[in-house]
């Protein structure tokens, strides 16, 4: 006589399922992951940048066809060594021994096997005390003018001191580009010299900072540390491959909703009856 076969139980069925889900899960992640390049890519990226021109005032600019990402911040922010460890070349970007004497906005062409596919723009720094008052206001007109009417524009990063915090100046800046902000234009505050915060000062500095540019991204930096560079360069590579960025996410959403109709599994059967 054969000894009949045991029927599964729901428990049974309930463990096939999750072992499902769990192998549906993992799949999910791995194509999440392999929709972005990782962030050593972007490191990589940000490498190949190249003086590309500089312009007095903006008839000067080249017109771009490429998106371009503007870095803009007070004098002594940080702002020249933030570019040059982003792109890994030491004097990339030119620090004034004295600060506010640049004035001019100075672009960077970034592309791999010489094919350029975004452009990052240097602007000079504001708030120097001693920049005579006429200097000032002309710059400030300029710079006011490229982050409201330049076309390539995809992104600002915006440098803040965590130290001091946003001062006057950047809120005016602020303002500015709220318009373009709302209307799509990315911003991202980078709060540099990160390494002379401690970590209760720097968790400070981020929930501050996030309360002031609600819905912008925030990153704590630092050039001297290497602190942060992963990340932005992260950011920077998905303003300037904006079709990549979101091919990946729709492919992330699209997942993870096969994913909540799969482990949601079918309705459970009434239980047949002895009879």
């Amino acid at each position: 006589m054969q000894t009949p076969k045991p029927t599964p139980t729901s428990q049974d069925a309930s463990s096939q399922h999750s072992n499902k889900a769990d192998a549906s899960t993992k799949a999910s992640s791995s194509a999440a992951r392999a929709a972005l390049p990782d962030s050593k890519v972007a490191v990589s990226w940000l490498h190949t940048a190249k003086f590309l021109t500089t312009a007095p005032t903006l008839q000067f600019l080249p017109r771009i066809e490429v998106p371009e990402i503007a870095f803009v911040g007070r004098s002594n922010v940080g702002k020249s060594s933030c570019i040059n460890t982003l792109t890994q070349q030491q004097r990339l970007a030119f620090a004034s021994k004295t600060p506010g004497r640049t004035q001019a906005i100075n672009l960077f062409s970034l592309g791999k096997h010489g094919v350029q596919d975004a452009v990052i723009a240097d602007l000079p720094g504001y708030g120097y005390a001693k920049v005579p008052l006429a200097d000032k206001r002309r710059w400030q007109n300029v710079m006011a003018n490229y982050l409201v009417s330049r076309q390539s524009l995809v992104g600002i990063a915006l440098l803040c001191d965590p130290r001091h915090g946003l001062t006057e100046l950047d809120d005016m800046l602020l303002e500015i580009i709220r318009p373009r902000v709302e209307a799509g234009l990315k911003l991202l505050l980078i709060l540099t010299k990160a390494d002379k915060l401690n970590r209760a000062e720097s968790t400070k500095a981020l929930a501050i900072a996030k309360l002031q540019v609600a819905g912008a991204d925030v990153r704590l930096f630092s050039s001297s540390k290497k602190t942060g560079v992963a990340e932005v360069s992260q950011l920077l590579w998905n303003w300037a491959h904006p079709d990549v960025a979101h091919s990946a996410s729709s492919t992330t959403d699209s997942v993870a909703q096969s994913d909540a109709d799969f482990t949601s599994g079918p309705a459970d059967e009434p239980e047949a009856l002895d009879e």
